[in-house]
């Protein structure tokens, strides 16, 4: 029997204990958690004191330990806890407010703290060692034998040798980490938030497109203007992505311009909400738990589960990037100052960091006869999502259901889909969320999950539970009647966050350890989502999505090639920015030294006398909001972008080897594809995943030619 959890949730008082299922969204409220994750802490903590003096008899008296000893009370034990504390994790960044985020700090330390515990569980360690041990670990399936592995190595990355002292401090630095991380989250958001710059001339708003005079007189009426009107202002432009992007590529205000650049690259940086003191402190802690854990540097602990061997690896491919690509962004600078002065742009002054973006786009005009504001109307959200849909049916055999109102929803604007296979039978559901909401969503785009399928006995009975995503992006969203009209860029975001999805969604692994992503390296968990990204380019995905949101016609074609041709423009200086990320973000957790001669701005600007072709401004603090290494899971694991795209430039081009027209390979290859990269979730080494999917080891060329970067011998 196959379930998805839809019915309706169990009565009670509060619903952060009902554990299981859809959580019921608008029940919801942050004086719920404390209660709630109180108690829960309370009757995992005796369970798992049961659990482990269970383990220790059967320890002490040799019996032979197996997986329905361990792993499935261990699930069983921890499930209603992941599945409360994720329900809060996720209402914090869609649905942020002063509240919910003092009932997260309250509860934050004794979640660490239980975690803490079981991570260092000896009895729970033994276990697992003896049955890799054990004459049962043979009768294991791969899956399950990674999943114990896997558990045997978190455990010795979490402390389970420490001993005294050095366990206290261990602890100790868990939960700072833990509180200044979160911390670090929300001065991204406040500070996002706090600036607002308006314009109240028509000569301010000069250059600005249609699309974005609409949603600034928007932001302008929900800032208490209530005459605001995308034709006479006052026009809000703000620095969430929406507003911020179209302004710096299309505003003929140069001084507007540099306001809002410095404005946005010294976010969080000074004031109430500097990270500056967080970032530093941050990489001290790291770096102390990595000495902790008898590993050199922070870099060596974070690559211990990763698929890059080491810190070398790393490097060697950045650095055959960075070389293939530095070259090219030279010439991109150059190539735009002569034309910039072509167009008028002073001779004796020289570009700045607020100009590139304006002279970017009316180059990119120029050359390729097109901009990205003329593409909006035909991209409106449900025409892409449509166009998405096909694609996913047409290579992976799978149908995408919209199934809203059979889900409880955090926002009006929330969708919720179906999943089906071939056979017509539900196999995943998923939510999006796609629009920004820049008081209380924090920015950037992401997929989490929300249930993980699993095999599940209850009361005798075996089902699968289903999977279920969020998928969450901060996109345009829609303003004055129109539909979201959505920009290349924020399409090419919606197929990334899909392929997250899909791996999360299509999996086949019965064991919630190694399901969806779970038990994936970090560097390899972008391959899907960066393997969808070139579908937006293949001529049938792209025709069957750009429709006009008000004639229905599809898109010119000419405009199909004019994409293309500008796929690679300036692709030397977006390669180049990725190294400088990822050797930023390496260079600080393996060579940095806290308290050392560098601070870590300086060892950023040092970088970039390599990885930049123009330095940063001294008031540069992108730093303070580089949320994804201070506050999210790419410490020292940045370069998995990277390490990913590779993977997935040549998964992709497995599709391209047969042709992209050919449909029956291309159907083939899809159903390959699903039943590797998508259906074995952690249940494999991703090494091993991608040489079932590929036939052999990745290669870099194909990465290097969808960039436009190959070499030309």
């Amino acid at each position: 029997m196959t379930t998805a959890n839809l019915d309706a949730p169990t009565e009670t008082a509060n619903p952060l204990l009902i554990g299981k299922g859809l959580p019921p969204f608008p029940d919801i409220k942050p004086e719920h958690v404390v209660p709630a994750i109180t108690q829960l802490l309370a009757e995992i903590d005796a369970g798992l004191t049961q659990l482990e003096a269970n383990l220790e008899t059967s320890l002490n008296s040799h019996s032979q330990l197996t997986w329905s000893d361990l792993v499935e009370p261990l699930d069983r034990l921890t499930e209603k806890l992941t599945w409360s504390w994720g329900v809060v994790g996720h209402l914090t960044s869609v649905k942020n407010s002063a509240e919910l985020r003092e009932a997260h700090k309250t509860m934050q330390p004794a979640i660490v703290q239980f975690f803490n515990r079981l991570s260092q569980s000896q009895p729970i360690y033994k276990a697992f060692k003896a049955i890799r041990a054990g004459e049962t670990w043979l009768s294991l399936d791969p899956a399950q034998q990674r999943i114990v592995s896997a558990a045997i190595k978190e455990a010795e990355l979490s402390g389970v040798g420490l001993e005294g002292e050095a366990k206290a401090r261990f602890n100790q630095i868990q939960m700072e980490l833990a509180d200044i991380t979160t911390k670090f989250s929300n001065h991204v958001l406040d500070a996002t938030k706090a600036f607002s710059m308006t314009l109240f001339k028509p000569e301010e708003a000069e250059g600005l497109p249609p699309s974005l005079l609409s949603l600034a007189a928007q932001a302008a009426r929900a800032d208490g203007d209530s005459k605001a009107t995308p034709e006479k202002g006052p026009w809000c432009i703000t620095l969430d992505f929406p507003s911020y992007v179209p302004f710096m590529q299309h505003s003929t205000r140069r001084d507007l311009r540099e306001k809002l650049y410095k404005a946005f690259v010294s976010r969080a940086s000074s004031g109430e909400f500097d990270n500056s003191p967080l970032i530093e402190r941050i990489l001290e802690l790291r770096q102390e738990k990595a000495k902790l854990l008898e590993f050199d540097t922070f870099a060596e602990l974070s690559l211990a589960t990763k698929m890059a061997p080491n810190v070398s690896a790393v490097e060697t491919l950045l650095e055959e990037l960075r070389q293939a690509s530095y070259g090219a962004a030279v010439q991109d600078l150059e190539n735009l100052k002569t034309f910039a002065k072509s167009q008028g742009f002073p001779e004796d002054e020289e570009l700045k960091h607020w100009d590139i973006s304006f002279w970017a786009e009316r180059q990119q005009e120029a050359k390729f006869d097109f901009s990205e504001e003329e593409l909006r109307p035909y991209f409106p959200l449900p025409q892409v999502l449509e166009g998405l849909f096909k694609l996913v049916n047409r290579l992976f055999g799978i149908t995408v259901t919209a199934a809203d109102g059979k889900a409880p929803i955090w926002h009006e604007d929330v969708r919720f889909f179906d999943i089906a296979d071939e056979t017509g039978q539900t196999i995943a559901h998923f939510y999006l969320d796609p629009y920004s909401r820049p008081s209380e969503k924090r920015g950037g785009a992401w997929m989490n999950d929300c249930v993980g399928r699993a095999k599940i006995t209850e009361a005798e009975q075996t089902y699968t539970r289903l999977p279920v995503a969020y998928l969450i992006c901060n996109q345009s969203p829609p303003v004055d009647g129109k539909p979201s009209l959505m920009n290349f860029r924020e399409v090419t975001t919606l197929f990334h966050e899909f392929g997250h999805g899909l791996q999360h969604m299509l999996t086949k692994v019965d064991y919630s350890g190694a399901s969806g992503i779970n038990n994936i390296e970090w560097d390899a968990v972008e391959l899907p989502s960066q393997f969808m990204e070139n579908w937006c380019y293949d001529y049938p995905t792209l025709m069957a999505m750009a429709k006009h949101y008000e004639t229905g016609e599809t898109l010119p074609e000419h405009y199909y090639y004019k994409l293309l041709a500008a796929r690679h423009y300036m692709s030397g200086s977006g390669m180049l920015r990725q190294l400088h990320f990822s050797l930023t973000d390496i260079e600080l957790h393996h060579r940095y030294h806290p308290n050392g001669n560098e601070t870590p701005a300086e060892v950023r600007s040092r970088i970039a006398k390599t990885t930049s072709v123009m330095p940063p401004l001294p008031e540069d603090n992108f730093l303070c909001a580089f949320g994804h290494i201070f506050a999210g899971g790419y410490a020292a694991g940045y370069y998995s972008y990277k390490w990913a795209e590779v993977l997935s430039a040549d998964a992709f081009a497995a599709f391209e080897d047969v042709g992209l027209e050919n449909e029956p390979a291309i159907a083939d290859i899809g159903r390959r594809y699903r039943d590797t990269v998508l259906a074995l979730g952690g249940s494999l080494h991703p090494m091993e995943v991608f040489k079932q999917f590929r036939g052999r080891e990745p290669s870099t060329a194909a990465l290097l030619r969808h960039s436009g970067l190959a070499s030309v011998s």
